[in-house]
């Protein structure tokens, strides 16, 4: 039945900007450790500064913990029909504009780009274009960050 499947109505909506997420040092450090990373500018500042970084340097797919904030919005929405109990994670993918790093000031505006329904699934795909605040008020892009969502309905 299509009307347990995520609303294809979604596609192509723009959520707000999120409030600014601080990234903190001991995030990073902590994101190190739980995926396994171990390269010095993650967890220490001598060596994050000695390689021309102003603080901590996230790793990589630290940009997820900033979207995931973001595409919140989209499935905590109830119009949009995501029984996240029915959800299986498809695809993930960087593009990085420039490093994270502790201290940035992030906001986050989602764009669900795809809803499509086939044989009992949808497909969602969104994307997350993550910007740092600059003291002037100004946002530079950091991160973007598209996720694929495999959604089972009640008959699948």
């Amino acid at each position: 039945m299509t009307d347990t499947l995520p609303d294809t109505a979604f596609a192509g909506r723009e959520y707000p900007a999120t409030a600014p997420y601080s990234v903190a040092r001991e995030k990073l450090r902590e994101f190190a450790a739980a995926v396994g990373s171990e390269h010095p500018a993650h967890v220490d500042i001598d060596a994050a500064r000695g390689l021309g970084y102003p603080d901590l340097v996230a790793p990589a797919t630290f940009a997820v913990v900033v979207a995931q904030r973001a595409e919140a919005q989209y499935i905590e929405d109830p119009a949009a029909r995501i029984d996240f109990s029915r959800v299986v994670h498809a695809d993930e993918r960087f593009t990085h504009h420039r490093p994270i790093v502790a201290g940035d000031e992030l906001v986050t505006v989602l764009h669900v780009d795809g809803v499509v329904h086939r044989a009992g699934i949808a497909t969602v795909t969104t994307r997350c274009e993550i910007a740092a605040l600059t003291p002037g008020g100004v946002s530079e892009p950091v991160a973007t960050v598209v996720s694929t969502l495999a959604v089972r309905g009640e008959d699948a």
